[in-house]
């Protein structure tokens, strides 16, 4: 007798697949997953194997219940399963003595974890479905028959302790099993073929290739290029032997290549196969992209699959739409916060589908202490600990304000290991020398309209750029620039643009900036262009944020010290003109203006002290010391809950036609084809605009979209309608 594990396809007139190739397939390619990670597993490898092997050959026994069958084999049809299908499984591996961690996986493989001190309350029923767990136990000898008849495997047992920390333990065996599991199933339904090999580091030749490019950039022989010279040369032949380590270079030193070079260094030591480079979570990653493409790609290969570019987390559970989740398969990513940290946080069986990727990598997280909020950071020390002692992972912690987070009380952990300096004191002091004159702060609190702030920016010498709180804001200034004094003076570039215009806009900025008879413009942005982008402006603005926003935005005025006279001015919003306040910033603006009242300077070595204020008065510690509890209690899905880089979910929206018509004819497309055209729409506003599900999490945008406004074009429409205001003078 035949029996299915996938139900056919009519549309794509794809027959059922067989339960014997399913299971043979996920667990080959699970298998291969814990093989790869295996010389990287400090303390858990055999058990990893075990409990990966074990989940792989159980995890759909379920799906040969005879009440299951004729749904996969096509006889009939239905929405779901009648029988939960990863009961069986769990059953199998569970007794009323011993817990076994196979179980607990394959319970997960579709819904995540439950939370573990909640599911051990249940005593008999934990980790099980009550509803159908009496039914499950009466067939469960026949499902094994069928299963044993089918499958030539022998199973696994024992190896079921786990040494290290737990729950990260846990997210990559899941990550194994979900990741084979959802790839044999897209190859099978024709959504793409089978991965091709991984495309190796080659860090050694990678560095060679660096080292040329890096020649080509300090050509000088003045000051400033020689110190960046030893910044590159320092940082690439630093013989550190610890394993997280931190690089404060200032604006203009060259961290870029520098740490590049270093993180290549490292990854010829230590054996490393992947390097992450993260981001500040809403910044602007092209241009970092590509740097290491130019620098790093070797002849032959395709730039894109070797630097890859991930803007936002792209995940999708349901299988109709699974093949688009973006997966960390290149040898060096680039990525922000948001999709890097979410990521080792999530209980979503499709983010963590990339996680295997992680361990054996050397990481590299630019602007750490901004990074992430201040409440996320204890856990997220935690996780750096864990990934850098049990799983073989290098970090560099890097800042050009000079906050070492790491050391404050409240965020430091007992057990982390210390943190060393890249660079040493004499280089980094005689770096620094040149950020003390390069801007000066200057502040006007009182609160502006739009009007009012838009003539006030005018008077001031350009180019300019203004950043201000939110997407709507943004929107609303360039709008009115636009409108008033003509298209040529004023750039917009927020996330209301996909990252294909992003890249445009940017290319656009860097041709004017080079023109430096052309100055009579200004950027109006968003904090995506606070750091990672090597921008130079003559003025800055910057609307009332954290005294970290402030001192990166001021990295991207006068970067290269040409000008004498240039100011960063800090300014305030009506609340009114359709200005909306980002409510999230509440205690760190506060923390900033206070600052400007008491006339205290603004320094980058305030950093440390700005961070330690905000944590006295937002009530950080508890909220920390909660999600690192639920962490420590493996409450899975308490902490994908709690630990929101952006507090409101967002989703994602298609903006382009053609994409969009691709989805809706079922013809293919790829997850980059998706990122590149698609822009992340916070989820309560899916009723307010016109928005429209094309298949499950993903959406298509149903009003205006332009390379100027972006999105924000169709949304402004809503927002005058909404105020019963006009916008334009």
């Amino acid at each position: 007798m035949i029996y299915s594990a996938h139900s056919p396809d009519k549309k794509k007139s794809i027959d059922f697949q067989s339960y014997e190739s399913h299971v043979k397939g996920v667990l080959k390619k699970a298998i291969k997953y814990v093989e790869d990670i295996g010389e990287y597993a400090v303390m858990d490898n055999d058990a990893l194997s075990s409990i990966v092997r074990q989940s792989a050959l159980f995890h759909d026994l379920g799906k040969l219940d005879k009440a299951n069958q004729p749904i996969l084999l096509g006889e009939k049809s239905a929405k779901r399963l009648p029988v939960n299908h990863v009961d069986a499984g769990a059953s199998y591996f569970l007794d009323s003595n011993n817990l076994s961690i196979a179980a607990t996986v394959i319970q997960a493989h579709h819904i995540g974890y439950g939370n573990f001190l909640e599911e051990e309350s249940k005593e008999d029923k934990m980790f099980r479905d009550s509803e159908i767990m009496e039914h499950t136990d009466k067939t469960l000898d026949d499902l094994l028959t069928i299963h044993n008849s089918l499958i030539n495997e022998s199973n696994v047992s024992g190896l079921n302790g786990i040494k290290g920390n737990k729950a990260v333990f846990l997210r990559i065996a899941l990550s194994c099993l979900v990741d084979a599991d959802h790839t044999d199933t897209s190859v099978h339904y024709q959504d793409h073929t089978e991965p091709p090999p991984y495309i190796r580091l080659r860090a050694k030749e990678r560095l060679a290739k660096l080292d040329r490019h890096v020649k080509t950039l300090n050509k000088g022989d003045d000051e400033r290029s020689n110190l960046r010279n030893e910044m590159y040369y320092s940082s690439k032949d630093s013989k550190t032997n610890t394993i997280i380590v931190s690089c404060d270079s200032p604006v203009g030193s060259g961290k870029t290549t520098a740490i590049m070079a270093h993180l290549l260094n490292q990854a010829i030591n230590r054996q490393l196969r992947r390097i992450f480079v993260i981001l500040p979570f809403t910044n602007i990653i092209q241009q970092s992209v590509k740097i290491y493409r130019d620098a790093l790609v070797l002849e032959g290969e395709n730039s894109d699959e070797v630097v890859a570019e991930l803007h936002h987390r792209a995940d999708f559970q349901d299988k109709e739409s699974r093949f688009l989740t973006s997966l960390w398969r290149a040898p060096i990513v680039v990525t922000t916060a948001v999709a890097f940290f979410e990521t080792l946080a999530s209980n979503s069986p499709s983010s963590l589908r990339r996680l295997h990727e992680l361990p054996g990598s050397a990481i590299f997280v630019d602007e750490s202490h901004a990074a992430l909020p201040v409440k996320l950071l204890p856990l997220t020390l935690e996780w750096i600990n864990t990934y850098s002692q049990e799983w073989n992972c290098y970090w560099v912690l890097a800042s050009g304000s000079l906050c070492r987070f790491w050391d404050i009380e409240e965020i430091r952990l007992k057990n982390c290991y210390s943190v060393s300096e890249l660079i040493n004191t004499d280089l980094r002091k005689q770096l620094l020398k040149y950020e003390k004159n390069r801007v000066k702060y200057q502040h006007d609190l009182t609160p502006k309209g739009l009007q009012e702030l838009s003539e006030w920016v005018i008077k001031f010498p350009g180019p300019r750029l203004v950043i201000v709180n939110t997407v709507q804001n943004a929107a609303i200034i360039a709008d009115y620039f636009e409108k008033n004094f003509g298209k040529k003076k004023v750039k917009h570039l927020s996330t209301a643009l996909t990252p294909n215009d992003r890249e445009n806009v940017i290319k656009a900025i860097e041709e004017r900036l080079k023109d430096k008879a052309d100055d009579d413009w200004t950027l109006i942005s968003t904090s995506c262009v606070e750091a990672g982008v090597n921008i130079s402006f003559r003025t800055g603005f910057r609307e009332l944020c954290s005294l970290l926003s402030l001192l990166q935005t001021a990295g991207r005025i006068n970067r290269e010290g040409l000008y004498c006279d240039s100011e960063m001015w800090t300014f305030k919003l009506k609340e009114s003109d359709c200005f909306n306040i980002n409510s999230e910033l509440h205690e760190s603006r506060n923390i900033l203006q206070k600052y400007f009242e008491r006339r205290i300077e603004i320094v980058p070595e305030l950093s440390t002290e700005s961070i330690k204020e905000e944590i006295q008065v937002s009530g950080v510690s508890r909220k920390s010391k909660d999600l690192v509890d639920h962490e420590n209690t493996c409450g899975f899905r308490f902490v994908e809950d709690l630990f929101r880089v952006i507090d409101t979910k967002t989703v994602i929206v298609i903006v382009n036609d053609e994409i969009i018509n691709k989805i809706k004819n079922h013809e293919k497309i790829s997850w980059q084809d998706v990122q590149k055209h698609s822009v992340r729409l916070y989820g309560h506003n899916v009723g307010r605009f016109v928005v429209e599900e094309l298949i499950p999490g993903i959406y298509e945008w149903g009003l205006e979209y332009n390379d100027f406004l972006g999105y924000m074009a169709g949304a402004l429409t809503v927002v005058k309608a909404e105020k019963g205001v006009s916008l334009i003078a």
